[in-house]
């Protein structure tokens, strides 16, 4: 008799901030996944966070640098020996880097690309073959996706490349009925900023949102098929604001508003 095939979720970043709460909240919520594998560089963190919830369900940890171009070898072999269906992917491995571009250093800017835009494209690639109709697959990107921003340049543009690759994607796996969902929040109150070396300005400060809040929401909007989970009222009208307004002046705009 076949083996019956596991039903896990995978989450990159689950050392902190987003990916941890989305951790916790598919361990709380989603009693049908028997396991969820955890990805993160920190692996003190991630064996925390597998005594924290080992009442709920089975953490398995996997330590690795996702900025490391071989960083899926050891993804890929685990699959591929396991088998298991994967009914939840949350891709949360960020960074972010702010300033004008000619003042960043050059390897730190790449590296950031390497994570948002690199691993993102091959964790998801890696995890294609494990779907099954109803899975789903959470982006988490950014309400930075919807307009360029000057003094975030850099962290914006593969924000916007992580809401298209997403859409894209939705649409090659509707046949397979696997939805894709980009999470596109504004400022949300983790360690990112600080982290990044990053200072909020004062209109930032003003739509900082709590991680529980966004990431109930983006379950939510994955469970019900949506390609753009965005939470919060003025979020909203940021991506209704950049269907309208020109580039030229929704890049003015963010400049004169969201600059750091």
């Amino acid at each position: 008799m076949e083996k019956k095939r596991a039903s896990i979720a995978i989450v990159t970043g689950a050392s902190s901030g987003m990916g941890r709460e989305f951790v916790r909240q598919i361990a709380e919520s989603y009693r049908s996944i028997s396991e969820i594998w955890v990805i993160a560089r920190r692996e003190q963190a991630l064996l925390e966070l597998q005594d924290e919830l080992k009442e709920k369900t089975m953490i398995r940890t996997l330590p690795m640098d996702l900025a490391e171009k071989d960083a899926c070898t050891e993804l890929a072999a685990l699959l591929k020996k396991e088998k298991p269906v994967i009914r939840i992917l949350v891709n949360s491995a960020g960074l972010g880097h702010a300033g004008k571009l000619e003042t960043q250093d050059v390897d730190q800017i790449l590296n950031m690309i390497d994570v948002n835009c690199r691993a993102l494209t091959a964790v998801t690639m890696t995890c294609l073959p494990y779907f099954r109709k109803g899975s789903r697959i959470i982006q988490l990107d950014s309400g930075s996706a919807f307009l360029p921003q000057p003094g975030f340049a850099a962290y914006a543009a593969s924000k916007a490349y992580v809401l298209s690759l997403s859409r894209a994607l939705k649409e090659e796996l509707r046949s397979r009925q696997i939805s894709v969902t980009a999470v596109c929040p504004g400022p949300v109150k983790t360690d990112f900023f600080a982290t990044g070396g990053i200072k909020l300005n004062p209109v930032k400060r003003l739509f900082l949102i709590k991680p529980e809040r966004v990431v109930r929401k983006a379950l939510f909007d994955a469970e019900k098929g949506k390609a753009v989970s965005v939470c919060g009222g003025s979020m909203k009208l940021v991506r209704a604001a950049s269907g309208v307004l020109p580039p030229g002046v929704m890049t003015w705009l963010s400049a004169m508003l969201f600059s750091f």
